[in-house]
């Protein structure tokens, strides 16, 4: 008996059907048996059907003499499923890389519930890629089980059938059915959902959940969407057949008329002259099954009177939206030329030669080299007064509450911004701010570019996607200092922005910490912090997984690694600590996986940690691709091993000024095999791995001494002088290997 039965209906979806297959058979688990149906589709769906059937086992092939529609289909495959869980999913979706294994992982922690809930994406036509906008519901849910009573706000997610699993005998002592009709997944899902008595929910993308351009046929304008009351009908009647339900009339009694409404508010689902016939329908319904004593108030409410009244609101609300609209512009003018005001009447004034403005990363919060200069200017110039500009103060780990800060775009950021002698950022200022003559910027950036940047973006369309470049140089035309760690940096920053600034040989102030560091190991300070922040116990080693974002992928997540597998295969007295780039801190990337992984303990997920000082303080040793987070990390002297696997894909969509593979910090790996190998032997920290790490460092390394902050403050803030950086540092003349943008 397998442990799932996936039931696979299929009409009329010959350009999608083998994707859909793929996605099942190639699961890393393969406990399952696939029921595919031939819905009597018109088009070559049988064929393939067949095709896939007479070449692997697991796939059994069920053809409909007649068309009986998507509902009526998966009940033809139930009586042929023998799987403990059934699992249907629709021919143009598909199931994400390990969602099976993640699934039963959950099933057996949950001891086998009645339903599982999971998540899932929008995947669009165009490409763009979007999570279930109520994923939190998943994690709110807890670690057990529970019934829809206990945690009601699962019954807020998508009222559809193929994001859940469920216990074929729970399904079949119910008898639970599809009934025919275009809206089969509402009575379905509520009589499923309130009858279960162990719920459980896996907070991972498991489906995703495709978008076709033309549309489903709930998109499309048709009398078929009359079908909804014929379907909440049979959710009524269930209820009536079944009392203990009965405390559930209220909710449903709205639920019904809310989804009703929304379907009438689309103003593309029906025909016009069919739009009153709905709403008259809709208010008999919700006039017949309102509970006694029940409160009708809200969006519902409408429902209680003539059409005539909810056209009239209807066309109420569209004149305030449209009122609101052209307001908010007017309110936008007036604001924009308030500041303006602002900002010219301040700069009128002379500029303050103590005041110092800071931002990084787009305006995030207290952070990386902007953050390190802020500190030191504290310490040893409190002279200064140093003010952040943020977008949002709300995370009290990115903005302490004993740093000053403003809003940007705020009333006081203009007044500040039109007086200030110094501005410090890694990025860029927006466009908008106007540099005043005797200001002064300081272009910390975000540590050693090894891949194409700026000016070189130009030649890589894919990589440049959304960025204005030539805005970019107009903004980093502002900058009077650019900070540089080493050499290279000097001359890729000259190139990438040929722009009038000037090179300040300081080191990078954010790898201070780490520079200093170096000698205390990775239990030490703020690493002891990290790892125990994260219950990581004190004797284990940690290895550190730090991916880059990819450029040939849209949404720049690409999984490179089986997580899972890596961790068990580093054994026990490992933890394996896992930081995607920062771009994908938000979005799919996490729920594709780390999440589940994170919470079962399998890894630890640092990738919302603001400081990444302080998760590589807590590593022994760093695994990474392409990130320049290497060139910051090997300040510690630990071990660093390069996952390559994807190079020749890489540096084609992105560029890189570095062969990486051929200058590496330490040991490269092309395969998942070889990766695995160098932790089992031991050779990730060998004589060899010290050797290409001393190489990397004497060149990428090169003006770190620990003093980066400070000579920044010495020197640039307060104009006086201060020693070079450690001339032991400075390696030779560059190699071929360098600067491969200019060969």
């Amino acid at each position: 008996m397998p442990r799932f039965s996936v039931i696979v209906p299929c009409f009329k979806v010959q350009g999608f059907l083998r994707e859909c297959l793929d996605s099942v058979l190639e699961q890393s688990y393969a406990d399952f048996e696939v029921i595919a149906v031939d819905d009597c589709s018109p088009d070559g769906c049988g064929a393939i059907l067949d095709e896939y059937a007479a070449r692997d086992p697991r796939v059994s092939v069920l053809h409909l003499p007649e068309n009986v529609g998507l509902g009526r289909a998966r009940n033809a495959g139930l009586p042929h499923a023998t799987g403990d869980y059934l699992l249907f999913l629709d021919s143009d979706d598909t199931l994400t890389p390990g969602a099976l294994r993640a699934v039963a992982d959950r099933l057996d922690e949950t001891a086998d519930p009645d339903v599982l809930v999971f998540d899932y994406a929008r995947t669009y036509w165009w490409g763009g890629t979007r999570r279930n906008v109520l994923a939190e519901v998943l994690t709110e849910a807890g670690d057990g089980t529970f019934t829809a009573a206990e945690h009601p706000r699962i019954l807020d997610l998508l009222m559809v059938v193929w994001n859940k699993v469920y216990r074929r005998a729970y399904v079949a002592e119910h008898d639970f059915r599809f009934p025919p009709g275009y809206y089969e997944d509402t009575p379905w899902t509520f009589p499923v959902m309130l009858s279960a008595g162990r719920i459980a929910t896996l907070d991972r993308i498991c489906l995703n959940y495709r978008q076709r351009r033309q549309g489903n046929i709930l998109s499309t304008t048709s009398r078929k969407h009359f079908d909804i009351h014929d379907q909440y009908e049979r959710v009524f009647a269930y209820v009536d057949h079944h009392p203990e339900l009965t405390a559930w009339r209220p909710y449903l009694h709205r639920k019904m008329g809310e989804h009703c409404l929304d379907i009438l508010a689309k103003r593309d689902r029906l025909p016009p002259s069919d739009r009153a016939e709905f709403f008259r329908r809709t208010a008999a319904m919700f006039r017949r099954h309102t509970p006694a004593g029940a409160r009708i108030d809200g969006e519902v409410a409408v429902l209680t009177g003539p059409y005539a009244a909810y056209l009239a609101r209807r066309q109420a609300e569209r004149a305030g939206r449209e009122l609101g609209r052209r307001g908010l512009q007017v309110r936008r003018a007036a604001a924009g030329r308030a500041k303006r005001g602002v900002f010219a009447m301040a700069a009128r004034r002379p500029l303050d030669p103590h005041l110092v403005l800071y931002a990084a990363s787009s305006h995030r919060g207290v952070l990386g080299d902007p953050a390190a200069v802020y500190h030191k200017a504290r310490e040893i110039a409190p002279q200064l007064r140093g003010v952040w500009v943020v977008r949002d103060a709300t995370d009290s780990r990115l903005v302490p509450d004993d740093v000053e800060h403003v809003l940007l775009g705020s009333p006081a950021y203009h007044r500040l911004a039109a007086r200030a002698r110094f501005f410090v950022n890694d990025v860029n200022w927006p466009g908008t701010l106007v540099k005043r003559p005797g200001s002064v910027h300081v272009q910390t950036h975000q540590g050693t570019p090894l891949t194409y940047l700026g000016a070189d973006l130009l030649g890589k369309p894919g990589a440049r996607l959304g960025l204005d470049v030539p805005q970019m140089l107009r903004r980093a035309d502002r900058w009077d200092h650019s900070l540089v760690a080493n050499r290279h940096s000097e001359l890729v920053w000259e190139r990438a922005y040929p722009c009038h600034f000037t090179s300040a040989r300081t080191g990078s102030p954010r790898n201070d910490v780490l520079v200093r560091a170096a000698l205390d190991g990775p239990g030490s300070g703020a690493g002891a912090a990290f790892r125990a922040r994260h219950g990581i116990p004190a004797d284990h080693r940690v290895v550190l997984y730090a991916p880059t974002r990819r450029d040939y992928r849209r949404g720049g997540h690409a999984d490179r690694l089986d997580l899972a597998r890596f961790a068990a295969d580093l054994g026990e007295g490992h933890t394996l600590v896992v930081r995607l780039h920062p771009s994908l801190l938000t979005g799919p990337a996490r729920g594709l996986g780390l999440a589940e992984l994170h919470r079962r303990g399998v890894v630890v997920d640092a990738t919302d940690e603001p400081h990444a000082e302080e998760v590589m303080l807590a590593a022994d040793v760093l695994v990474t691709d392409y990130s320049a987070l290497m060139a910051d990390y090997a300040n510690l002297d630990r071990p660093i091993v390069v996952h390559a696997d994807d190079w020749a894909a890489y540096t084609a969509s992105r560029g890189a000024y570095v062969d990486i593979t051929a200058m590496a910090p330490g040991h490269v790996s092309r395969s998942y095999d070889e990766l695995a190998a160098l932790f089992a032997s031991g050779s990730w920290r060998d004589a060899e791995s010290a050797r290409l790490r001393a190489r990397f460092r004497s060149r990428f390394c090169e003006f770190d001494d620990g003093r980066a902050a400070e000579r920044v403050v010495r020197t640039l803030l307060l104009g006086r002088s201060m020693p070079a950086p450690d001339a032991v540092r400075v390696p030779g003349p560059a190699t071929g290997h360098d600067l491969l943008a200019s060969t």
